[in-house]
C-alpha cells in the first residue's frame, strides 16, 4: 500500500470455532477487530460429536428418543454452544466495545438460531446462498420482536 500510495481498508479478526476461543474472547479482542463464530465447528467441539458421523449414524435416533429435541447442526444448541457464544460476546465487547460480531455457518439460515443471535447482540449472520432469503426474513423478525420488548 505504501509503495503504490493506495490504502485498502481492512480489519483483522478471528474465527471462534473451539470452546477455548470463546472463553478467551476478552484476550482475543485486544487485537481482533471482529469475531466470526464458526458455529458448525463450535457445535462439534462443544458437543464432542462429528457432524458427518452424527447425521449419518445416530442423530435421528437421539431426536426420536428425546435425547436431543432438534439437530444441533441445524438449530443452535443455545444452552451449550449458545452459552459459549454469549460468553464470547460479553468478554469480547468488554475488551473492545466496537468489535464486530457475526457467525459463519448453516445456523445463520435457521430462524430460531437467528433470533438467538439477535438476542445476544451479533451484528451479522452468514450462511449458504440458498438460506439467505430465510436468514433475511428471520433477522428482520428478530429485530422487530426486540423492538416490541
Amino acid at each position: 500500500m505504501q509503495k503504490l500510495g493506495k490504502e485498502v481498508p481492512y480489519k483483522v479478526g478471528t474465527m471462534i470455532e473451539i470452546p477455548r476461543g470463546a472463553l478467551r474472547a476478552g484476550d482475543l479482542a485486544r487485537t481482533a477487530e471482529f469475531f466470526s463464530f464458526g458455529t458448525n465447528d463450535l457445535t462439534q467441539t462443544c458437543m464432542g460429536i462429528s457432524r458427518d458421523d452424527a447425521q449419518a449414524k445416530f442423530l435421528a435416533h437421539y431426536m426420536k428418543t428425546g435425547i436431543l429435541a432438534v439437530d444441533p447442526f441445524e438449530t443452535l444448541d443455545t444452552l451449550g454452544v449458545g452459552e459459549l457464544v454469549r460468553i464470547a460476546v460479553e468478554r469480547g465487547r468488554k475488551t473492545r466495545p466496537d468489535i464486530e460480531l457475526g457467525i459463519c455457518g448453516e445456523h445463520g439460515g435457521d430462524p430460531a438460531s437467528v433470533a438467538f443471535f439477535e438476542e445476544v447482540g451479533l451484528d451479522y449472520v452468514s450462511c449458504s446462498p440458498l438460506r439467505v432469503p430465510i436468514a433475511r426474513l428471520a433477522a428482520a423478525q428478530a429485530v422487530l420482536r426486540a423492538k416490541k420488548a
